[in-house]
């Protein structure tokens, strides 16, 4: 520092010309901070009751008559009188017993439900049951009714046309070819359809072992051919047909490529 510059300073600094303590001075400042503070929280809550104010003169005369006493309501305990609190709970329990009725109609409605459905699924099941029994005892009336009509033995009329179909229906079992038409050609032949036919003069006859019957067969042949199920007898027509008939087939293939004496 120059000579004389202290001298300079001291008296250009307020605290030194006025003779203030420069500490003093800070603290004065500090302070005066402190109240502006405190000033503008005072001025802050004047303005907040001005406010308030302002805002209760606007509602109407008999609005702050009834303010007042909610508040102070709000503000006390509730007390009940003994009817009051009796009333409460008769209305809790009616509440209580409503709600009970609620929840078993929904039980009950749910149940019933439940129930229907069973018995839809049931009634169902029954009416499937039926008709498949309805269908089984009709298969079973068909099979039956078949297997008499099988077992039943066909009625064939006593006379040629009749012996011929009975023959071939036997044939027919027992695969042994031949037709009506081949069959009759033969009987008319042979026998002119006489059962009773008989051939007493051609060799066979010398022999003692005549041709018999509608197609004139002798004994031993009649014994081989003869068709299991017919009466072992030459004079039966349906007997000496079929075996006359098996005789052909055996040495012919069939009775209808017979056109004479065989």
């Amino acid at each position: 520092m120059r000579p004389g510059a202290s001298v300079r300073v001291l008296a250009e600094d307020p605290c030194y010309s006025k003779r203030y303590d420069c500490m003093s001075v800070s603290r004065i400042s500090s302070r005066s901070r402190r109240l502006n503070k405190a000033q503008k929280l005072s001025v802050a809550g004047v303005s907040t009751l001005a406010a308030a104010a302002v805002g209760f003169s606007l509602i109407p005369n008999d609005a702050s008559a009834t303010t007042e006493p909610q508040a102070a309501s709000a503000a006390a305990p509730v007390a009940y009188t003994g009817s009051q609190t009796k009333n409460i709970q008769t209305g809790a329990i009616e509440q209580n017993s409503t709600a009970a009725q609620l929840v078993k109609a929904a039980d009950e409605a749910k149940a019933k439900a439940a129930a229907e459905k069973k018995a839809e699924a049931k009634a169902k099941a029954a009416a499937k049951a039926k008709k498949a029994k309805a269908k089984a005892d009709a298969k079973k009336r068909a099979a039956k009714k078949a297997s008499r009509a099988a077992d039943r033995k066909p009625v064939y009329k006593n006379n040629l046309d009749g012996w011929i179909r009975e023959s071939l229906a036997i044939m027919h079992k027992k695969n042994i070819p031949g037709t009506y038409e081949g069959l009759h050609r033969n009987i008319i032949r042979e026998s002119s359809g006489n059962p009773r036919a008989i051939n007493d003069w051609d060799i066979n006859a010398i022999n003692g072992v005549p041709s018999k019957g509608l197609l004139q067969v002798i004994k031993p042949t009649f014994d081989f051919y003869h068709v299991k199920g017919t009466k072992h007898d030459q004079y039966d027509p349906v007997a000496n047909i079929t075996a006359a008939a098996n005789y052909a087939a055996d040495k012919y293939g069939s009775i209808d490529n017979v056109d004479s004496a065989y």
